[in-house]
């Protein structure tokens, strides 16, 4: 996915993938969502996300249908800390932004 916010290009298939998460297991159910954060060549974050019709990535038509959606967020180092130290494991999170002190 490829998309241009504040004259910023954002694209997954050119950013390295640094960690993801699923809050199910089962993509059918109209809750799951997957994030993916990405970092860009220059060091920023972002984050794609993607979900069912209960997501928060989910899609609405004008008459209120809800369905799958997907969209990319723009994240600050420090959004993007705090997003790994929810999702990765210790070791991911380290190997991404440094060791960090007992």
């Amino acid at each position: 996915m490829k998309r241009i916010i504040n004259g910023r290009k954002y694209d997954t298939e050119t950013a390295q993938k640094a960690g993801e998460w699923e809050n199910c297991v089962d993509s059918n159910n109209f809750h799951y969502c997957h994030e993916t954060l990405y970092r860009k060549v220059k060091g920023e974050f972002f984050l794609h996300g993607e979900g069912h019709a209960m997501s928060r990535y989910r899609k609405c038509d004008a008459d209120g249908t809800r369905y799958w959606g997907a969209t990319i967020l723009p994240l600050s180092e420090g959004e993007a800390r705090e997003w790994a130290e929810e999702h990765l494991s210790g070791d991911s999170y380290e190997e991404l932004f440094g060791e960090v002190e007992e």
